[in-house]
């Protein structure tokens, strides 16, 4: 069995000493509100569509500092940061140019679908997700499989998982009345707690997991692929994982059955993260940014006032994006990222 050492250093964080730590949290001030409402007058005066705009459409010459300090925090430091003070009622229609343009200025929003989806509304959409896009999956026993997505757009709890990016950024809208909590963990101190108490386990998560791509992604005529949960290049970390999409795999008859103890390996990973996890509750304004490589992120269920419409329930605008100062990834990392190479365009949905 090949041997694995903790990773050291600021990702390897635990929740009971991450909420008072103030590195990872940032607030907007008087003069960066007023500029990001001069950049959104220059595009609204130009016509411009949220998701024409460029980097250089939307200028914030008086963020920037602030801006690469959390782009550092996210790749060097916690791997979390949060930007709060956003006036979001201020902005109206422009508040996607305004939460687009901060993404453009961090990173490279990359796709959410196979139909070029640059923002997703995370909301209870009230209706079976599944069956209005096609990604229904039905199990071997004949029920029903819920995709990523469907659970995503309902008020139900979301365990533990990474998105299909470096950086995943929530734009909170409106906050539930009752539930929607975010829990965080380090990946990394998932990883290392693993290593001290079971390593036999953590190494089972250094091997390849198949995963289902639920009709979510475009991968020719494959249905499924194998990655690693934990990875390592040049001492940095990365880790992708989401139950879901393994669990899908297996109701594919021609995909490896999991034996016991790669169930178990999984079970444990979950269990760490909730011991581990950081608990927070966004406000409207609150810009929670995570690096996917070494933070699993989890969502507890809510409740929207009764009879809440659409444009009333919770709200988080989300974006995917790929990062410049991202690290690199290992080699068998490709067949979900494409492109591994430190620094590089990559995640997302590829468009067919």
């Amino acid at each position: 069995m090949a041997s694995f050492a903790p990773i050291e250093g600021p990702c390897a964080w635990q929740g009971s000493t991450m909420a008072d730590d103030p590195r990872w949290r940032f607030a907007l001030s008087g003069a960066d509100i007023a500029e990001l409402q001069a950049a959104w007058a220059s595009v609204q005066q130009r016509g411009l569509a949220w998701d024409q705009m460029r980097k250089a459409d939307f200028p914030l010459a008086g963020l920037a500092d602030k801006l690469a300090d959390m782009a550092a925090e996210l790749e060097d430091g916690s791997g979390l940061a949060n930007l709060s003070g956003l006036p979001v009622g201020a902005f109206g229609a422009g508040l996607r140019h305004v939460w687009y343009g901060i993404g453009l200025h961090l990173g490279q929003p990359v796709y959410q679908d196979s139909n070029g989806l640059l923002m997703r509304d995370i909301q209870d959409e009230s209706q079976d997700t599944d069956s209005v896009l096609g990604h229904r999956l039905t199990a071997r026993d004949g029920s029903a499989f819920k995709s990523s997505k469907a659970r995503t757009l309902s008020n139900a709890l979301l365990r533990f998982h990474t998105d299909r990016c470096d950086v995943v950024g929530l734009l909170c809208v409106r906050q539930a009345p009752i539930g929607g909590i975010s829990r965080i963990a380090s990946s990394v101190a998932v990883h290392n707690m693993m290593l001290q108490r079971r390593p036999d386990l953590a190494a089972l998560l250094y091997e390849p997991y198949h995963r289902a791509r639920l009709g979510e992604e475009r991968g020719g005529e494959l249905l499924s692929y194998a990655l690693p949960v934990f990875g390592q290049r040049d001492g940095r970390f990365t880790s992708h994982y989401s139950r879901t999409y393994v669990e899908a795999a297996q109701e594919m008859l021609d995909v490896p059955r999991m034996d016991a103890a790669q169930w178990e390996a999984m079970d444990m990973l979950h269990s760490l993260a909730e011991e581990l996890c950081l608990e927070m509750t966004m406000a409207a304004g609150d810009m929670q940014f995570i690096n996917n490589h070494v933070i699993y992120h989890a969502r507890s269920a809510y409740q929207d006032q009764a009879g809440a419409t659409l444009d009333q329930r919770r709200c988080l605008h989300r974006l995917w994006l790929s990062m410049p100062n991202s690290r690199a990834l290992p080699e068998d990392h490709g067949v979900l990222w494409g492109e591994v190479a430190a620094g590089a365009r990559r995640g997302g949905i590829v468009q067919p």
